[in-house]
């Protein structure tokens, strides 16, 4: 008989819901518009209804609910602490509230832990032990796997790679994402344009208002390099820069065998892996940290969230080693 999964993606946009098989196939999924605007108790009601819609008759073949939720939260409390993508969301217990709903065991994880055990247990890193999961998109986030396990901290709330500090021109102290996400590449652009810098990017910035050219800016940007554009390959390149050195002091803390990186700006693909493996090279200790390793983009696109969260159910968590979810899946 199946032992059925129920995988939940909460983002500032959309909220998913699927029912999976134990070798986290989706069967069935569902959407809805999050409108968190509206406050976190809509937003929870219609959590509460879209796994009622996945949810099969009889409770008892359901391993659990997984959730794959922004941070910060606290996955061994599964305490929802105060994302900015969710407005009115402050200490909610949304594990507790859905355990209560449904009554079955409920996993709440940072939506980039949950990116990094699905592409363990079924995309780019798939069989690797010691793996980096970096997303590149609005922000930065991470995930990362040491022994099978994920790395989380007393609270869970380790692994925030994104906001590595760095410290620039004139002792000013940055961080990975400000400098290195698709809104910080927005705004570099903006700020040289403004300076005299000439670009094909002027007409698509000045046609939108600041906050929708920092949603939507580093894909204009990534178009405008791949034809050329000398301001956007510049932005391009210093963002390959800036993450690369990040993955560096990530390589001497945890030596992993593979970084999968994702996200939207990802998918600048060569223009910006180029200078990332540029950078790693000139700047790790010794060719020992990155002869043998390996830097892939992310393949599981958007049902990544979800099957990240079937696989926080078969982990406890992420607590349990990975090769649970392996064996799940030769069986």
């Amino acid at each position: 008989m199946t032992e059925w999964i129920i995988g939940v993606d909460l983002g500032g946009t959309n909220v998913r819901a699927a029912r999976l098989d134990d070798r986290l196939q989706i069967e069935q999924r569902e959407q809805e518009n999050t409108r968190s605007s509206e406050g976190f108790e809509s937003t929870i009601q219609r959590i509460k209804e879209l796994i009622h819609r996945v949810m099969p008759a009889d409770k008892r073949n359901v391993a659990g609910i997984g959730i794959s939720a922004p941070g910060p939260l606290n996955p061994i409390t599964g305490v929802v602490v105060a994302p900015p993508n969710l407005a009115g969301w402050h200490n909610v217990p949304l594990g507790d509230i859905l355990r209560e709903e449904f009554g079955v065991p409920v996993y709440v994880g940072n939506d980039a832990n949950v990116a990094a055990i699905a592409e363990v247990a079924l995309g780019a890193a798939q069989g690797y032990r010691f793996a980096i999961y970096i997303t590149l998109s609005t922000g930065i986030g991470s995930g990362i796997l040491d022994e099978g396990r994920l790395i989380l901290g007393k609270e869970g709330l380790g692994a925030e790679a994104g906001h590595l500090p760095l410290l620039l021109e004139n002792d000013r102290v940055s961080t990975l994402e400000k400098e290195a996400a698709g809104r910080a590449l927005a705004k570099q652009v903006r700020a040289k344009i403004a300076a005299g810098a000439t670009s094909s990017l002027i007409e698509p910035m000045n046609s939108m208002t600041e906050k929708e050219w920092e949603r939507v800016g580093a894909t204009h940007i990534g178009e405008a390099a791949a034809e050329g554009d000398a301001l956007a390959l510049e932005v391009v390149r210093r963002c390959g820069k800036v993450v690369g050195l990040g993955i560096v002091s990530l390589l001497h803390l945890f030596n992993p065998e593979i970084i999968v990186i994702g996200g939207g700006v990802s998918r600048m693909g060569d223009m910006l892996f180029d200078p990332i493996r540029q950078t790693i090279e000139t700047y790790a200790l010794d060719k020992a940290y990155w002869e043998q390793l390996k830097i892939v983009p992310a393949i599981l696109g958007d049902n990544v969230s979800i099957i990240g969260a079937g696989a926080l159910v078969l982990t406890k968590g992420g607590t349990a080693d990975i090769s649970t979810v392996l064996r799940a899946l030769e069986s």
